[in-house]
């Protein structure tokens, strides 16, 4: 059934908007890009509406369950420690969404007046920085040991992949040694957020980071994207292959989950935003796939990122800007912040 692991299939996309700002630098996307972007026009709609308006029910469980997740309801946070200048922590999406660019009241001028930037990976900087590390281990992108996806997908599911990548005039021998997830995130894109990609629009953490170093200012990285490939790896390779025919079976309702997300990233209320897409479906999820997603994916990562910029924070002003999904619940950025000693409190 098509829906059958749309949980799945969302958050392994959500990993890739979160954690794969690299892929606005990978080649593929020069293969891609036009095919994927002919229209270049933005669709989709809330998928909250829809189940506010259709099953009251689930709606009330959506937002009771949003409100007992800690620190859900703001991306943009003030740290505070005596005797250091205040830093921040904003959350972001890797899209060049013109309304995501616009970021929340206070936060350009809070960036502005920082002493150094920390993004998740200071390779967004340099292209061929970046291109350089992802090479060095092509094994976490493409398939180096023989296999293929026409040796790992079923006839059925190969004729699937086949006949879209056709529509989009993509040959299959294009993209047969391409790791899943990347074929996956790259096809699931809306096509005005392609669009921008390929003409090389920067993404909210980039732009960040750009207009930092053009003011002389440091900025540093909390995570390579060789150690973000290497995250992704770790999920089992069967879940990578059903997320990507999933991705093609849903086709144009991903834009309403992509809308969905950005929606609710703009609320500031990004707590909403697991607990509405694991509902957001008829067949609703995999409980085992969501938590080994949580512990791979996030938890773990926090807890990283976390302990990196620990030492950058004890300097003060600083300004971080992370994935939005790394801030909220007991295991986030803000209360693994808190655990340093900091007051951390929501801005507007």
């Amino acid at each position: 059934m098509i829906l059958k692991r749309a949980q799945d299939l969302t958050l392994w996309l959500l990993a890739g908007l979160h954690v794969l700002a690299l892929l606005s630098f990978l080649i593929v996307l020069g293969i891609l890009a036009p095919a994927l972007a002919e229209d270049g026009a933005c669709g989709g709609h809330n998928l909250l509406e829809d189940m506010k308006a259709q099953n009251p029910a689930t709606y009330a469980e959506v937002i009771a369950e949003a409100d007992r997740i800690p620190n859900g309801k703001s991306i943009f946070w003030k740290i505070e420690k005596p005797g250091l200048s205040p830093s921040y922590l904003l959350g972001t999406m890797h899209v060049t969404d013109p309304r995501v660019l616009r970021m929340p009241p206070g936060a350009a001028e809070a960036s502005a007046a920082a002493r150094t930037i920390v993004v998740e990976s200071d390779e967004i900087l340099d292209e061929k920085k970046a291109m350089a590390g992802i090479f060095a281990n092509p094994d976490l992108t493409m398939f180096t040991d023989g296999r293929s996806l026409e040796t790992l997908l079923s006839k059925d599911d190969l004729a699937l992949l086949t006949a879209d990548l056709k529509q989009r005039g993509i040959p299959l021998s294009a993209v047969s040694r391409m790791k899943p997830w990347m074929l996956a995130s790259a096809i699931s894109l809306p096509a005005c957020e392609t669009a921008r990609k390929a003409e090389n629009a920067s993404f909210l953490d980039k732009q960040i980071a750009l207009d930092a170093a053009a003011k002389g200012k440091p900025v540093k990285g909390l995570e390579t994207f060789a150690e973000q490939l290497s995250t992704l790896a770790a999920i089992p390779m069967d879940l990578h292959l059903k997320s990507l025919i999933e991705t093609i079976k849903l086709g144009s309702r991903m834009d309403d989950v992509f809308e969905t997300m950005t929606e609710l990233y703009l609320s500031g209320n990004i707590g909403l935003t697991i607990p509405v897409l694991k509902r957001a479906t008829p067949e609703g999820g995999d409980e085992a796939g969501y938590a080994q997603f949580e512990e791979l994916v996030v938890r773990q990562r926090n807890h990283h990122m976390a302990d990196r910029a620990a030492p950058i924070l004890a300097e003060g002003g600083v300004f971080i800007a992370v994935g939005a999904l790394h801030l909220p619940d007991r295991e986030g950025l803000v209360e693994l912040i808190r655990r340093q000693g900091y007051t951390v409190t929501a801005v507007n």
